[in-house]
């Protein structure tokens, strides 16, 4: 099974695989070597089908906070650690209408500051109204990196983005999608659905 690795990372992970090769004390060799493992290994980018209908997760991790905003919004937070895969994705198809860059901070992205960290804030119109996906970077995250620009159309499920090690994603939807997940869930982005339009069963 061959490993993809998220887009624009092929030739910063094989620099590190270098390392290896060009270092001499054997302590060291390995420490290359498994530098080397685990930043391909941080870099995957599996391809991912949704479980079902409805808005899907933009990005793996575990969901931290379900609140409602403002009296029509709501937004899921979800927390990635070093062992997720970073790559964010589209919640449903759409269009990019705006992409809000602030610089910031590098707190914890579970820290109560996390909110003034760096961040990258897209607005998507969609047949659900407006959502709005917000790539937060880490205390270890130095870089959130957009593959899509305004005016672009997406898909539901397409990679939109990247963000380097630890960090956070908010997705902000209208009130009327029926929340499908809750705290401590595990998501998968691209396949877990996290709101649906139907009602249960």
């Amino acid at each position: 099974m061959t490993l993809r690795l998220a887009r624009g990372t092929p030739w910063f992970v094989g620099v590190l695989w270098l390392l290896p090769v060009v270092v001499r004390p054997a302590p060291a060799r390995l420490a290359a070597a498994a530098l080397a493992a685990g930043t391909t290994w941080f870099f995957r980018d599996p391809d991912r089908s949704p479980d079902s209908d409805g808005l899907v997760a933009a990005a793996d991790g575990v969901v931290r906070s379900v609140e409602a905003d403002e009296p029509d919004r709501q937004t899921v937070s979800t927390y990635l650690d070093l062992l997720d895969v970073h790559v964010t994705r589209a919640p449903c198809d759409a269009v990019v209408t705006e992409q809000t860059y602030r610089p910031g901070r590098h707190h914890r992205a579970s820290s109560r500051t996390a909110h003034t960290n760096e961040r990258l804030q897209w607005r998507l119109a969609t047949e659900h109204g407006e959502i709005v996906l917000t790539q937060y970077a880490g205390a270890v995250a130095r870089r959130i990196v957009a593959y899509r620009s305004v005016g672009d159309r997406v898909r539901r499920g397409q990679r939109i983005g990247l963000i380097r090690f630890g960090s956070r994603v908010d997705l902000t939807f209208p009130m009327e999608l029926r929340v499908t997940v809750g705290v401590g869930n595990r998501l998968r982005g691209g396949a877990t659905v996290v709101a649906t339009t139907t009602e249960p069963a």
